[in-house]
C-alpha cells in the first residue's frame, strides 16, 4: 500500500483540479459545451506525468516499467473515479437541467440517458489514463539498448 500512496495523492489532486475546472466552466456557462472537456485530458495527463516523474525520482535505480505504469494508472483511475462521482452528483442533485442542456436531442431519445453519460465520462477517463500512461512511460523507461 505504501507504493500506492503517492499515486493516490496525485489522483486526488488531479480530480480536484478537474472538478475546479468544471466548476469554473459552470460559472461562466460553458460547461455544456463538450469542446471544453478536451482540456480534461491535459489536466489528467499532467497529473499522470508528474506522478511517474516523482515515482522515478523516489525509486531511483529501482524504478521499473511496471512501477511507473502502476503509478500512472492508479493516478488516472483515482482521478477519473472521483470526478465521475462528482459529475454524477452535480448532474443529478445540483443542476438537474444540466444533462438536458448538454444534449437535448439525446436526452429525449434514451430512457437511461444519465447512466449513459456517466458511463461515457468514466470510460473516457479510463481510456485517457491508459493511453497517456503508456505514452509517458516511453519517456521514463530505461533503454535496453547497449552502447557500442
Amino acid at each position: 500500500m505504501k507504493k500506492l500512496t503517492l499515486p493516490i495523492r496525485f489522483g486526488i489532486v488531479t480530480s480536484a483540479v478537474l472538478i475546479a475546472y468544471f466548476l469554473i466552466l459552470a460559472l461562466i456557462g460553458k460547461h455544456t459545451n463538450v469542446f471544453y472537456s478536451l482540456f480534461n485530458g491535459f489536466i489528467t495527463g499532467f497529473g499522470i506525468y508528474e506522478t511517474i516523474k516523482y515515482t522515478k525520482l523516489k525509486q531511483g535505480q529501482g524504478f521499473s516499467y511496471g512501477s511507473g505504469f502502476t503509478a500512472g494508472v492508479t493516478t488516472g483511475f483515482v482521478a477519473t473515479l472521483l470526478f465521475t462521482i462528482f459529475f454524477a452528483i452535480y448532474a443529478t442533485e445540483l443542476d438537474t437541467e444540466f444533462l438536458d442542456n448538454l444534449s437535448s436531442a439525446w436526452a429525449k431519445d434514451y430512457k437511461n440517458f444519465q447512466g449513459i453519460v456517466f458511463f461515457t465520462v468514466a470510460i473516457m477517463g479510463f481510456a485517457t489514463t491508459l493511453v497517456l500512461t503508456l505514452s509517458f512511460m516511453q519517456l521514463f523507461k530505461s533503454s535496453n539498448n547497449t552502447k557500442k
